[in-house]
This record gives C-alpha cells, sequence and structure tokens, in this order.
C-alpha cells in the first residue's frame, strides 16, 4: 500500500519529550483511513533522542530513525528526513508538537486543490495561539517576518512555524537546491517554492508554546538574519540553478 503522508520530525537533544511526542503520532494516526509513515532524524544529539526512538518503536507501527551523529543543523535535517521519505505528501513539524498533529487535516483539501506546499501559520485571522511565545520572541518573529517579506518572500505572514507540508514533487525539486543548513532553511525553501513555480497556500493552525526552545535570543537571531540575506546572494550568484 503507497503512503499518503510522511511525518519528518527533526530532534537535537530530545529525549525527554520525543516518546510523548511519537505516542501521540500513534494514537491520532491510528484512527485514520490514509497510510502514514514517521521519520525521526537525530541532528547529532548529545544525549540518548535516537536511543529512546529506537526503544520505543512499537511493532506495527512505521517508524524510522536516523541517528546522524554530527550536528548539521534544522535544515539539513528536514532535507535528510525528506530524502528517506516515501509518502505522497511530506510534513515536517517540530518535535515538541507545538502545532498539534491534528491540524494537518486543515492541509489535505488545498494539498488535494492542486497546492504544491502548505504551510502553518499563527499569524493568520483565524490562527489559535492557546500558549504565546515570551514577548521577547513575539518581537524576534515580528522583526524577522519583516526582513523575509522584505527581502526574500513577500506575502506570507509566517515562515517559520515549524509546520509545513510539501507534496513529494515538490519536495523532490526544492531540497536538493536548498544551501541554508539552520534555522532559515524555511525561507530558502518558500523562496525557491515560489521561483520554481509552486502554488503556496497558508492555513491558520492551532499553536502551543513549548518550554525547553534551545533558540538563542541574539546568538540565534543574528544568524537567521545573516541566512535571509544568503538567500538573496545565493541567488545572484546563480546558486539555485
Amino acid at each position: 500500500m503507497s503512503v499518503r503522508l510522511s511525518v519528518v520530525v527533526p530532534a537535537y537533544n530530545e529525549e525527554a519529550r520525543l516518546v510523548p511526542t511519537l505516542e501521540r503520532l500513534r494514537g491520532y494516526f491510528s484512527g485514520r483511513d490514509y497510510s502514514v509513515e514517521v521519520i525521526v532524524v537525530s541532528d547529532g544529539s548529545t544525549d540518548a533522542t535516537a536511543a529512546a526512538a529506537q526503544a520505543w518503536r512499537p511493532p506495527g507501527f512505521p517508524l524510522t530513525v536516523v541517528d546522524r551523529k554530527l550536528n548539521r543543523g534544522k535544515g539539513y535535517t528536514v532535507r535528510e528526513g525528506a530524502a528517506a521519505a516515501s509518502g505522497e505528501f511530506v510534513l515536517f513539524s517540530d518535535a515538541d508538537l507545538s502545532t498539534p498533529i491534528e491540524e494537518v487535516e486543515k492541509f489535505f483539501p488545498f494539498l488535494e486543490e492542486g497546492y504544491d506546499v502548505v504551510i502553518g501559520s499563527r499569524n493568520l485571522s483565524g490562527s489559535d495561539l492557546v500558549v504565546r511565545q515570551p514577548f521577547y520572541r513575539r518581537v524576534m518573529g515580528r522583526v524577522f517576518n519583516g526582513l523575509v517579506r522584505a527581502v526574500a518572500v513577500g506575502g506570507i505572514a509566517d515562515t517559520q512555524c515549524g509546520f509545513k507540508c510539501f507534496t513529494r514533487a515538490a519536495m523532490s525539486s526544492i531540497a536538493p537546491r536548498c544551501r541554508i543548513d539552520g534555522f532559515s532553511f524555511d525561507v530558502e525553501m518558500l523562496y525557491l517554492a515560489r521561483r520554481l513555480g509552486y502554488r503556496i497556500r497558508e492555513v491558520p493552525v492551532k499553536w502551543l508554546n513549548a518550554e525547553g526552545s534551545t533558540v538563542s535570543p541574539v546568538r540565534d537571531s543574528l544568524r537567521m538574519f545573516r541566512d535571509v540575506l544568503r538567500v538573496r546572494i545565493n541567488a545572484a550568484a546563480g546558486r539555485y540553478s
């Protein structure tokens, strides 16, 4: 039977919450009438992230665990998981499930309508922010989104929500062209989707801020700004051909 949905979960030092996340995925998808596979990619974790997933593996649950020993970044990790996916659609979701997995059902009508990329948004009318981020994170997000709209991808309210789905064809075309391994990989993927003529749909989702983020407000903000500029530099240098 062909796989309808591949769920890629990038994980860095997620030993504590990965198994509860996998339990939620199994509990939800066991009641669906379509086939699913889950792919966990440990991004050079220094804890027992991969071992926890391997030890949890229940019989019959379609789980693949990729245990890469070298830390390469979230973008690289998502692409590695996508390369191992066999589904008609490829969703990547943060390991904390800040966007509940149930929200994927909102995506299917648009994918079936012919959209190539459907992304969750916390900034549209209809978005349900059950637990908000700390104030400084919200400010960071607004400033970053403004830069993204001005420099790389206009017309998208939220490029950074960690809940995005691609058709297999779109992912197979976009991922090999990507050059950014860090947090701004989302921006690059959306930029390339536009450049290649793929249709993008933004959908309001429920979102709950999860504690335990490893993002540094100063260090990672600077990296993200740098990477957004790299998108335009790469494009000007012909690196996306």
